[in-house]
């Protein structure tokens, strides 16, 4: 995996946290990373962590009492394991949180990951969801 794909600001992020959000941030950067060799970081919004393939896939997001994985799949990649823990309406992203202990999900996690990508490279959830709406 070449290091053009990796954005030095990320590591600066992940660097300032504390140590389990730092090891839940490793993670989850892997597995996105892993999951398509199209996938870039970069920053936006100024500090937070974006993964990006025709489009977002996900964003990082530290808190004090756990870290947030924001899917920007517009609802509409499926979840069988039930791991989305809030935005379940939410008309642009869905989260996954992960609590201090906790264990990320990377199976189930880097699936989703990969369906964004592809819906992505469908045109993206807001093109696919209209074309569901129909005419």
């Amino acid at each position: 995996m070449g290091d053009d794909r990796r954005d030095p600001r990320v590591d600066e992020y992940i660097d300032a946290l504390l140590p389990w959000q730092q090891a839940i941030c490793r993670e989850v950067r892997e597995l996105v990373l892993a999951a398509d060799p199209e996938v870039t970081e970069t920053i936006k919004r100024t500090v937070q962590p974006y993964f990006v393939c025709h489009g977002n896939v996900a964003a990082l997001l530290a808190t004090k009492k756990h870290v947030n994985v924001f899917l920007y799949d517009g609802a509409i990649v499926p979840d069988p394991h039930g791991i989305i823990t809030a935005g379940h309406d939410n008309a642009t992203a869905r989260t996954v949180a992960v609590q201090p202990g906790g264990t990320v999900p990377a199976a189930p996690l880097q699936q989703m990951f990969r369906d964004i990508i592809a819906n992505n490279r469908a045109g993206g959830w807001r093109k696919i969801k209209k074309a569901a709406a129909g005419p």
